[in-house]
């Protein structure tokens, strides 16, 4: 059984699918704690959630009639069985991405037969938990992939740099620089990357911080 905080539809605010409908699969519980974390509540101890097995997440899934899928929290890939519903959603013809902190080993979910695709943060030094990075990850990444960094100061952009251009990842995944929101504005992200010529970066808003309250929940 799966601890669900919430389940909802609305569009993809990040990744290569920003903007398509999705479904969100929010799951109670994370390993870290993020300075700027969004969704610290859905990590609280007494947070409420409804126990929920993979068929009945399917048939949910299954009920929206919306093919892309999001597992997210928390840390999704703290809940155990998970590969079960990941295969499940997937030959229930489901695209499937993981929305994952970096700090879980993805080489068992890579080596699935019915494999998702993994969002995966860096945690920069103003997240403070940037010690927990499991940097074994990037070999398990592809092109469908993507390793997205949460960037609050210059000295955020700075690492996110040295780490791009150290294991070469705009050769094996999609890279994206994501602002932590009303902490850095977008534009000297923008300037940053025109200065240190950040070939194959995007920068990518929160789609739903923009078109709903910053912190608006089921959205």
């Amino acid at each position: 059984m799966f601890k669900v905080v919430e389940s909802f539809v609305s569009i993809n605010g990040e990744s290569t699918h920003a903007g398509e409908l999705a479904v969100f699969v929010r799951f109670k519980g994370c390993n870290l704690n993020c300075s700027y974390c969004d969704t610290k509540w859905a990590n609280e101890p007494n947070a409420e959630y409804k126990s929920m097995s993979v068929n009945e997440i399917c048939e949910l899934v299954k009920n929206t009639g919306v093919k892309n899928v999001t597992l997210t929290g928390g840390e999704p890939l703290l809940q155990d069985n998970i590969q079960n519903l990941i295969e499940k959603l997937i030959l229930q013809g489901n695209r499937v991405e993981i929305e994952t902190n970096g700090s879980i080993s993805l080489k068992k979910f890579a080596l699935l037969k019915n494999r998702p695709v993994f969002t995966m943060d860096y945690k920069l030094p103003s997240s403070n938990m940037e010690k927990y990075i499991g940097l074994e990850n990037f070999a398990f990444l592809n092109e469908h992939d993507t390793v997205k960094f949460v960037s609050g100061s210059i000295e955020d952009l700075k690492k996110a740099e040295e780490i791009i251009e150290k294991y070469n990842l705009t050769q094996k995944c999609n890279v994206y620089i994501s602002p932590v929101f009303g902490k850095i504005n977008p534009a000297d992200i923008v300037d940053f990357m025109i200065k240190r010529n950040l070939n194959g970066v995007r920068l990518q808003l929160q789609l739903h911080k923009f078109i709903w309250e910053p912190d608006r929940r089921g959205v």
